[in-house]
């Protein structure tokens, strides 16, 4: 029973920590394409893959401003 017990805390650990990474950029002005949570974020704001957005920061670079007018 006490292994049953660990395992919960594991998920609850885990669940927390992607609450974090989704709650927002690092910095809201520039994405910084070498952090997943960015990308992660980012590409769900302008509704593109992760490689899509990797693809239109090598354009456009990390300005979200210049970015999301590119969409």
């Amino acid at each position: 029973m006490s292994q049953h017990h660990d395992d919960a805390k594991v998920h609850e650990a885990h669940a927390v920590k992607e609450a974090h990474a989704t709650k927002g950029p690092h910095n809201p002005r520039e994405i910084n394409p070498k952090m997943a949570s960015d990308i992660a974020y980012w590409s769900k704001e302008f509704g593109v893959t992760g490689d899509q957005l990797h693809e239109l920061i090598r354009s456009h670079g990390t300005d979200v401003d210049k970015v999301r007018a590119a969409v």
